[in-house]
């Protein structure tokens, strides 16, 4: 890999940090305001969740996780009393997953949380550089690289 300094990060790695940084952040904001105790998996299938409702095979396929492991965050957000389980008006078969109305105040205050670390991250990094970070994680990063995409 030319070109590449040996004594840095990988940028996944960064990346994965800068998630745990926002994640532990909203956790302790989101439990500090006295609502059910939530995972990481927890939050981040509940952010993946459309308005209308999501079946579990969509949001595992979202996270990129198996469809237990979303079985198993539904069910306990369900028995918190912020996810319900519906049926899918386009499939017999299916269920959507969508959030109760406790369930979107739980989201709204997650949001609230979610912009003050955003503020907060500004103030140390700077606003600039928040900025700068949302444009490039916001821009279409297309089909990820194949094999035959290799350069010369």
């Amino acid at each position: 890999m030319t070109g590449v300094r040996r004594d840095r990060r990988d940028l996944p790695q960064l990346l994965g940090e800068a998630r745990r940084w926002f994640e532990e952040g909203l956790l302790a904001e989101v439990g500090g305001d006295g609502g059910p105790a939530v995972t990481p998996p927890q939050v981040q299938l509940f952010a993946q969740l459309d308005e209308e409702g999501t079946t579990v095979a969509e949001l595992a396929r979202r996270m990129g996780v198996t469809r237990q492991t979303v079985h198993q965050a539904v069910h306990a957000l369900v028995a918190a009393g912020l996810l319900e389980q519906v049926p899918d008006p386009s499939s017999a078969r299916q269920r959507l997953i969508r959030r109760t109305a406790e369930g979107r105040r739980a989201h709204e205050r997650a949001r609230r949380a979610l912009e003050r670390l955003e503020e907060r991250l500004a103030d140390r990094i700077g606003a600039a550089a928040v900025a700068a970070l949302r444009s490039a994680l916001e821009s279409a990063w297309g089909e990820p690289p194949t094999c035959s995409d290799k350069r010369p």
